[in-house]
């Protein structure tokens, strides 16, 4: 017989746990159903199929010649659906998939994740790099790490980390014009991506709300790890998030002349989907960002 969508395979479940258990009420117990339910699943069952797979009687069932033979080719077909979810759910869990901009990855995320392997061994982690929101319903991914209010539908979020931005260049660059004294100082100055929305930010923050950027050439790198290059390399002044360049402020490649910072009210936050919560390898996860992140937050 060919299974078609109409073909009762609930009641081939409850017909294993009754072959198996000889009871109807046992099965019931087992499946959460009531005796009637499994009763009823039986007979749709026995109805489907034209044969009796049961002999009622008095405190006992038993099965049928029809109920012997199926039995056991039902429990081997439940045992196969069983590995090959199984299996299934297994591999999903040794893999980690992390989606989060380049630059979050590359200067935290590279810095810190050879602890959580170390810390979890069984568990591999892949990166997946870009500018754009993952859609969880659309493309394979278990977390990311995301800018945002940390208000997204379906979505479980964390707070990691407060996001701020602050202008900064090369030393070599700041020396060309004596030094930056004063934030116009940074108008002299080739400005990496004037179509930011980040620079009127912070210099409305300076005191300065009605700096005009239009006159300066169009730059747009994408990724802010790439103004940061263009920063080191001395092209021009960009507006970074400082946290991430402490080691390139430390090695003297990245000079941060004002302790001012300015902030969109964007944050970094830890999102998953509600529905995966209780994942095992994004609780690991989950964990080992609470450890790692002071301001971490539920």
């Amino acid at each position: 017989m060919k299974l078609s969508r109409q073909f009762p395979l609930n009641a081939l479940r409850v017909f294993e746990a009754t072959a198996r258990l000889k009871s109807f009420t046992k099965a019931g117990e087992e499946l959460g159903m009531t005796q009637t339910a499994v009763s009823y699943q039986i007979k749709l069952l026995e109805d489907t199929l034209g044969e009796p797979l049961f002999l009622r009687r008095p405190r006992q069932v038993a099965l049928t010649g029809v109920g012997e033979r199926l039995a056991p080719k039902v429990a081997e077909a439940f045992d196969m659906l069983a590995e090959a979810v199984g299996g299934i759910r297994d591999q999903s869990e040794t893999t980690l998939t992390i989606h989060t901009t380049a630059t979050f990855a590359s200067h935290w995320l590279a810095h810190h994740l050879g602890t959580f392997q170390f810390e979890n061994p069984g568990i591999a982690v892949r990166l997946e790099t870009s500018q754009s929101v993952v859609d969880f319903t659309r493309a394979e991914g278990d977390v990311a790490i995301r800018s945002g209010k940390g208000i997204w539908p379906g979505m479980k979020s964390h707070f990691l980390m407060k996001s701020h931005f602050t202008p900064m260049l090369s030393p070599a660059l700041a020396q060309t014009i004596g030094g930056i004294q004063e934030p116009a100082d940074l108008l002299k100055l080739p400005i990496i991506d004037p179509q930011d929305d980040w620079w009127p930010l912070w210099f409305s923050r300076a005191g300065l709300p009605d700096i005009d950027l239009s006159k300066y050439p169009a730059s747009q790198y994408g990724a802010q790890y790439f103004h940061a290059a263009a920063a080191i390399a001395g092209q021009g002044v960009a507006i970074l998030r400082p946290e991430f360049y402490v080691d390139d402020v430390t090695l003297g490649r990245l000079y941060q002349p004002f302790d001012l910072l300015a902030s969109d009210g964007s944050d970094y936050w830890l999102v998953y989907p509600e529905s995966r919560r209780n994942s095992r390898k994004i609780r690991a996860f989950r964990d080992f960002m609470r450890k790692m992140m002071p301001d971490f937050r539920d």
